[in-house]
């Protein structure tokens, strides 16, 4: 089965998605290193795990993005 591109606002959209996981993982990790409790940092540390294959999926979806640009 043939596989359409996404539209532009689809395209926009996880765009945004992925600038907000890139923002999340770098402020876990970050935070990691300054953070005490044992607990807390354990919970980082799968936020990271979680924000890393959220980022791989959402750039499986960037090849169904659309590329040309229509002004």
């Amino acid at each position: 089965m043939e596989q359409k591109a996404m539209g532009y606002h689809e395209t926009m959209e996880i765009h945004e998605i992925f600038n907000m996981k890139t923002t999340c993982l770098l402020k876990s990790k970050m935070m990691q290193g300054i953070c005490l409790d044992n607990e807390l940092k354990a919970l980082m540390e799968k936020d990271v795990k979680q924000s890393v294959q959220a980022i791989q999926e959402l750039q499986g979806l960037y090849k169904k993005a659309r590329t040309d640009y229509v002004q």
